[in-house]
């Protein structure tokens, strides 16, 4: 990408910039080529835009590397005197989605406050009950003639999860049908209404779902607290700013005044066509 390209182009380079130069700004030219400028503005954007493995490069050579990228750039575009229909289109819908990129970025930034942390915890969390959580184990069988006879063997003293390592043909069923913990919703409704009518320790009736026939051991409850505002933070930092982007293109499109084509004769699969942008 920084490779050096051979041309021949009328070049006027200031080959030394202070480092810490008081008056150096984005509009500090770098070069001139054919008369027109490259800044330091057009260096740094560049710079922004490359990929991870060129920014470890060392900062000299990344400086030199991208102003004689910029000058072959700016030398071979102004021989171009047509721009294609395909490039010209191009050009203005990369300029749009950095505009908007940009924009919405700032939005976002903008709205994240701690004070909308905060408010955003005590909307979504102030006030909640506990929440009850289950830690269950369960052997999964095809039929219920299996689930039956296997409820006998355990009712009369066989380990449930040596059978549900004999038996069970859900992934569980090699670590002995644990389930771990989980909270309601977490599980299929026939599955949960289990669970929930269990004592710990018991083990239910079969159960049917989509999966098959069901034994549910119920190991232990306990209550989970809501969380703090730490542990759920990335929640509410993507939940403030996506409405707060919502909100703002909703508004931005609202105000706009749009008049949309009759396209009901258009085939959508005109899309593939790029020979329409031939010149």
């Amino acid at each position: 990408m920084l490779k050096r390209l051979s041309a021949t182009c009328a070049v006027a380079l200031m080959m030394a910039l202070p480092s810490h130069a008081q008056d150096t700004t984005a509009d500090t030219v770098v070069a001139t080529v054919n008369g027109t400028d490259i800044t330091l503005g057009h260096m740094i954007a560049a710079r922004a835009r490359l990929p991870q493995e060129y920014t470890q490069l060392p900062p000299d050579v990344l400086f030199q590397g991208i102003l004689d990228q910029l000058i072959q750039q700016t030398a071979i575009a102004d021989g171009v005197e047509n721009v294609s229909k395909a490039a010209e289109l191009t050009l203005e819908n990369e300029r749009r989605a950095l505009i908007v990129g940009e924009t919405l970025t700032g939005i976002a930034t903008a709205a994240l406050t701690e004070e909308a942390l905060e408010q955003a915890y005590q909307a979504t969390y102030a006030g909640a009950e506990p929440e009850e959580e289950y830690n269950a184990a369960h052997i999964l069988v095809e039929t219920e003639e299996t689930a039956t006879g296997l409820l006998t063997e355990i009712r009369d003293g066989a380990d449930f999860a040596e059978m549900a390592r004999e038996h069970s043909t859900g992934p569980s069923g090699p670590n002995g049908g644990d389930l771990g913990w989980f909270g309601k919703g977490m599980m299929v409704p026939e599955f949960e209404a289990a669970v929930v009518a269990l004592e710990p320790g018991a083990v239910s009736e079969p159960v049917q779902t989509q999966f098959g026939w069901h034994l549910v051991k119920l190991n232990e409850t306990r209550q989970k607290d809501a969380p703090t505002l730490e542990e759920v933070r990335g929640e509410l930092v993507e939940q403030i700013q996506s409405a707060a982007i919502t909100a703002a293109v909703d508004a931005a499109t609202e105000a706009a005044d749009v008049t949309r084509a009759d396209v009901a004769g258009i085939d959508p699969g005109i899309l593939n066509d790029t020979s329409l942008l031939e010149d």
